[in-house]
């Protein structure tokens, strides 16, 4: 099969919808498959095959590239050239690209399929409207029906995306698939300190829906918080404020230990995990949350929002790894629980390694293969 992915920009690092795009397509061609993206370029130079000029979103522009994130203009030169090409195009967002990749593919007739990679209130948060009905409902509706119902079936990470989408009235089919995570290689040895201390690690942008607030304001209400060392591991717009609450606490006495901060790469943070003591998920708005169980199956045990619009808690295996989105008490409940006892916490640590396969990206990618040729050979 020819397949085009349609992405604002397949470059960008530490973004999760990015590195998720790049995997498939890599998955897909030693599958014998021809793949080609068409996207804006990267920091360094780098050009997708059917490369786009950014676009420099105005007013919102530092926000958004705050977050790890551009935009690529709607070339219709280009998108028509790279759409002629395919068999079938894989929409990664829902945004004005992918809007007019949709209308011209339609007129080309060449089909499509999706990916939803992010919910409205992703966007909203970070200018404090994502609990605003109007704005979360009519951005909904322009992606439904500009994006979405023009194509043959969106894939759905997890069944609690599904259901949003079918309260909806989405009118693709929906199928379930994952993200996917690649294959742990092997665990490095842990070096923890060994002196009464416990890490808590906290990955993730560093934003509004990410709600790190919740786990630094949970340390107020923890018996264990002069105890605690927290380690962010993220960038993002709310960076300040979180240092700032960080410091804060530090200084109070309520934290002996100054949280630390870091960007890191996939092995640094597999090597965090493995010397923590517990992962915290706080995030209000998540459409899937591999980082999550990128941690917990190195037998790190987590501790998960739930919410309506969050699906990370369906990795929990217990309901103690589980706390109501937002409540800094029931989370610092939650940590004192599995602090208070390490054999307990360890055993526990034993069912989360190896639960990961599951969602290996292989299988991922299967099940996208299996959409795509329904697709093609319309079924």
């Amino acid at each position: 099969m020819k397949i085009l992915f349609i992405v604002n920009n397949v470059f960008a690092r530490g973004n999760g919808l990015s590195a998720s795009v790049r995997r498939t397509a890599e998955l897909l061609k030693a599958r014998g498959h021809q793949v080609r993206i068409c996207s804006g370029g990267g920091e360094g130079g780098e050009r997708a095959d059917y490369p786009l000029r950014d676009f420099e979103l105005p007013v919102f522009g530092g926000l958004v590239r705050s977050q790890g994130y551009s935009f690529a203009a709607a070339d219709k030169k280009v998108l028509a050239e790279a759409i002629r090409w395919a068999d079938i195009v894989h929409l990664e967002e829902p945004f004005w690209l992918q809007m007019r990749a949709a209308g011209l593919a339609g007129k080309l007739g060449v089909p499509l399929f999706a990916t939803y990679h992010l919910h409205p209130e992703n966007l909203f948060a970070s200018v404090r409207l994502e609990r605003s009905r109007f704005f979360n409902d009519t951005c909904m509706l322009f992606w439904r029906n500009l994006v979405f119902d023009r194509c043959q079936a969106v894939q759905c990470p997890t069944e609690k995306v599904k259901k949003r989408l079918e309260r909806w009235h989405f009118r693709a089919r929906l199928p379930v698939i994952s993200n996917g995570i690649s294959p742990l290689a092997e665990l490095p040895a842990a070096d923890k300190p060994g002196d009464g201390t416990y890490t808590i690690l906290c990955v993730g942008r560093l934003s509004r829906e990410k709600d790190q607030e919740t786990l630094l304001r949970a340390m107020r209400h923890s018996r264990y918080a002069g105890r605690i060392r927290l380690v962010f591991a993220g960038r993002g717009p709310r960076e300040k404020q979180i240092k700032a609450l960080a410091a804060e606490l530090t200084a109070e006495g309520v934290l002996r230990y100054a949280p630390v901060f870091g960007f890191y790469d996939g092995a640094e943070l597999t090597k965090l995990a493995v010397n923590s003591d517990l992962y915290v998920h706080c995030a209000t708005v998540e459409v899937e949350g591999m980082g999550c169980m990128d941690a917990a199956r190195t037998g790190l045990v987590p501790i998960i929002a739930e919410g309506d619009k969050t699906s990370t808690s369906q990795f929990a295996l217990s309901p103690e790894s589980i706390f109501p989105a937002g409540d800094e008490r029931a989370l610092a409940g939650r940590i004192d629980w599995w602090l208070a006892d390490d054999e307990r916490r360890k055993g526990e640590a034993l069912r989360y390694r190896g639960m990961d396969g599951q969602y290996y990206v292989e299988k991922s990618v299967t099940a996208l293969i299996s959409e795509y040729e329904r697709i093609i050979k319309k079924d």
